[in-house]
């Protein structure tokens, strides 16, 4: 079961806003104090997988609204702060099918909320109708039995007619003809039937709910919250972390106790005084955390951990002596680069909180139980690089087996290639409004303040800078609706079965903001990289490209025009397109229903809308922006003519590339 879409409501700075959550990473950006932890604490409290937390009103309702709401009478107990809805897969509504019948379950989605009092209310719609003729359908019924049976639309009907069926068969069964009475006796084995399928089918319980509900609950994920407080300690008290109750522990604690239990280990083998059974044990924890931090710590991959614990000396009785009894367990890091060992609190925060976290994962790692991972501000004392390995490891270790739902301010912490997975959340409250907005959030990056977009700004800079002196080949567009246009379609051809021709796999492509750059940026670089520049027909600074060409600084078959492909003197990236598709593709992204006949004149599409809609221009941006977000559901609608417009223009610079 996936989550799909969260709504946080009436909790600290947020007064209603929602958001959707991707099948694997999701990461909620904003500036501190946007409201991405508070996020994260109201889906935690839905269903915490560890730890006692739970809503409170005083502490955490929007002060500026609590005595406002409370004087107007409204019991803020029943205010639900969360609100998540789960997706079935089809495996689970398969399972459901099979044993409730087809239609039974009419959405196939579930949606849980808690409210402030703790309660949590669950949303499951069902068609008791479907399952009572799906049992129905499943009984031998006598000739003329079946009809009044298929009119039963509950559970209780049918169980009636059952009932009543019964009781008039064993009425007539001795008064009637050996034939009749055959029927009779078929009559109340019908009707012994409909209550065993039933009896078998809702497992015991007397409403339908309840039996699908046992079915859906164990497969509802459950959410581990993680943040800077929840770091291992350098020593923990063995008896206290194991045996009591997760709501009596510290985030801290609990990471600990996932560390204690790390695959497995035996907890008898930890307090056993045997060195032994205890020396064994602490080395295949050692050896499990150790492999990971070398795969995936890349600033000093010759660190080892090293646990170990400690005894501590207590009196058993005034005539039994003294007793060894193990305590304590105690971290420490073994550096081999350095020859040293050092307690795990002396080490940095980013790899104390790197290692907690691959301890407090490690509980869940190999077990099926569902799961949600919050992080809340993960690798933020990480250097860069070190991020970059903890977004690998979210990709390569955590998303294959669970979402994740991560918060950041960090351009590091940003995949420029999967800005689908951003959501930028703006704190606009103002209490001296009649009625404060609060926190919003949203996928649309042209709705934000520039503070809150500087990380997507500041990871798309960094991935150009890394592009352009990492890349061998680069292709240079005027911006990243080309890029989008470029990438997208590519790989789209490359997925299909046939033979297509795509962008040759060593191509860097590189936006560089607006055609007017272009000429600079080829100036400043051209003399260093290998650059092939892709523009739009008759735009201004071409003259100044063919200038380049002049100083060989550029190649003159490395300047390529859509015109070129299309041979049309004036043409943009968005003519490779149909004049239906791209109106398609308009209208999606502006909901709005331009057609054909409604544009005038010959020139570039991009004009013909402006003109249309009586603008200089319009975000060329957006469309772009639409078929990257839907491209699923986009990319298989465009006609040949504009797969094949596209094929031809990366023929032609697959061309250009230097061996």
């Amino acid at each position: 079961m996936k989550l799909v879409e969260v709504k946080v409501r009436k909790f600290r700075n947020i007064v209603e806003s929602s958001f959707e959550v991707e099948p694997d990473v999701t990461c909620l950006v904003g500036k501190n104090g946007s409201g991405k932890t508070a996020s994260l604490h109201a889906l935690h409290r839905l269903l915490p997988a560890e730890g006692g937390v739970s809503f409170d009103v005083h502490s955490h309702y929007p002060a500026w609204q609590e005595k406002q709401d409370r004087l107007s009478g409204k019991d803020l107990d029943k205010v639900k702060p969360i609100r998540a809805t789960f997706e079935f897969e089809d495996d689970e509504v398969e399972r459901i099918e099979q044993r409730f019948g087809p239609n039974t379950l009419q959405k196939e989605k579930v949606v849980l909320a808690r409210n402030y009092r703790g309660d949590l209310k669950r949303g499951l719609l069902l068609d008791e109708g479907a399952f009572v003729n799906h049992v129905v359908n499943e009984i031998e019924w006598p000739y003329g039995t079946k009809t009044p049976a298929k009119e039963a639309d509950t559970i209780d009907e049918l169980r009636q007619y059952a009932k009543d069926l019964s009781e008039k068969a064993k009425e007539s069964i001795e008064e009637v003809s050996d034939e009749e009475g055959n029927e009779a006796e078929r009559a109340e084995q019908a009707a012994q039937q409909v209550n065993e399928q039933l009896d078998d089918r809702l497992g015991g319980y007397n409403e339908l709910f309840s039996a699908v509900w046992s079915i859906v609950k164990p497969r509802i994920p459950k959410f581990l919250y993680f943040d800077e407080y929840s770091r291992l300690p350098y020593s923990v008290d063995i008896k206290h972390v194991l045996t009591a109750d997760s709501s009596q522990l510290e985030r801290s604690e609990l990471t600990a106790r996932s560390l204690l239990r790390l695959g497995g280990a035996d907890e008898d083998y930890l307090t056993d005084p045997d060195y032994e059974r205890r020396k064994r044990e602490l080395e295949n924890i050692s050896n499990f955390l150790t492999r990971d931090m070398r795969e995936y710590w890349s600033q000093n991959p010759e660190l080892r951990v090293e646990p170990d614990i400690t005894k501590k000396t207590v009196s058993a009785g005034r005539n039994q002596g003294k007793k060894a009894v193990l305590d304590e367990l105690k971290l420490r890091i073994n550096d081999e680069r350095h020859w040293r060992t050092l307690p795990f609190d002396e080490h940095s925060s980013g790899l104390r909180w790197f290692f907690s976290f691959l301890a407090a994962f490690s509980k869940y790692e190999n077990t099926d139980e569902p799961l949600v991972i919050l992080l809340d501000e993960p690798a933020l004392g990480l250097h860069a690089k070190a991020q970059a390995d903890f977004l690998r490891y979210i990709e390569e270790r955590l998303a294959p087996r669970c979402q994740v739902v991560y918060t950041t301010h960090s351009p590091f912490m940003v995949q420029p290639g999967k800005l689908e997975r951003v959501r930028l959340l703006e704190d606009k409250t103002d209490i001296d409004d009649k009625d404060p907005k609060g926190v919003t959030i949203s996928d649309d990056v042209t709705s934000t303040d520039q503070d809150t977009l500087f990380p997507l700004q500041g990871a798309l800079g960094y991935d150009l800078v890394q592009h352009l002196f990492i890349g061998p080949h680069n292709l240079v567009v005027e911006g990243t609706s080309d890029y989008t246009y470029l990438t997208v379609i590519s790989d789209y051809l490359e997925s299909l079965e046939e033979d297509r021709i795509t962008l040759d796999d060593r191509w860097s492509v590189v936006p560089v903001g607006g055609a007017s750059q272009v000429p600079s940026f080829v100036a400043l670089l051209g003399n260093h990289l290998d650059v092939t520049v892709l523009v739009d027909a008759q735009k201004k600074g071409h003259q100044r490209l063919a200038h380049l060409a002049d100083q060989g600084i550029l190649e003159e078959n490395r300047i390529l025009t859509i015109g070129g492909v299309l041979d049309r003197q004036a043409a943009d990236i968005e003519d490779l397109f149909t004049e239906k598709d791209y109106l398609d593709l308009y209208n999606r992204a502006f909901e709005k229903e331009v057609t054909s006949g409604d544009l005038n004149g010959e020139d570039p599409i991009v004009r013909r809308l402006a003109r249309y809609e009586g603008e200089d221009r319009f975000d060329h941006g957006v469309p772009a922006d639409q078929l990257l977000r839907q491209r699923d559901e986009i990319l298989p609608e465009l006609s040949v003519d504009t797969l094949e417009h596209f094929e031809s223009l990366f023929a032609k610079i697959n061309d250009t590339l230097q061996e």
